[in-house]
């Protein structure tokens, strides 16, 4: 039986798109620190990061979908951070959101990580921005890694 795993360390050279959300910068900031680190500690010059900034999480799958039709990158990368308020809004935003780059990597076939933070208040989004309960950014970073090497690996039948 063949197995396909990969490494994180990449195989080839690799291109990363980010798209990070303005709307909660003070946390996007802090997931795009931790997802540049992560990559570039793993053997992705900054050079092969580029990132497109949006004006909140409901835009992230559209500034998505734009990068991985355009053949530049191997991965995307979605970083935000939706806060729950007082009122439903909350929930349309992540629904939609996860739902939308979730298509938007089946769609192209390519790998597109889901970085959007979904939390209950402040302290959650600061913990999951690079405190106590690590930096999602940059397990983003690592899992694009992964998984452009997997695809790789499985379309060359590694």
């Amino acid at each position: 039986m063949k197995t396909f795993s990969a490494n994180l360390l990449p195989e080839r050279p690799v291109k990363i798109g980010v798209v990070a959300a303005r709307f909660n910068e003070f946390i996007t900031s802090r997931l795009l620190s931790g997802a540049v680190d992560g990559l570039t500690r793993h053997g992705v010059p900054e050079d092969d990061i580029e990132v497109a900034w949006v004006p909140g999480a409901f835009e992230i799958p559209l500034a998505a979908k734009k990068m991985a039709q355009s053949g530049r990158y191997d991965a995307v990368i979605c970083l935000g951070a939706v806060i729950r308020g007082n009122t439903g809004h909350y929930e349309y935003v992540c629904a939609e959101v996860s739902k939308g780059i979730a298509q938007v990597g089946l769609e192209a076939g390519l790998p597109v990580l889901f970085g959007v933070l979904t939390c209950e208040n402040i302290e959650q989004a600061i913990e999951r921005a690079g405190t106590k309960a690590g930096n999602k950014g940059y397990d983003c970073a690592l899992a694009a890694l992964e998984m452009v090497n997997l695809m790789h690996d499985i379309e060359t039948n590694r």
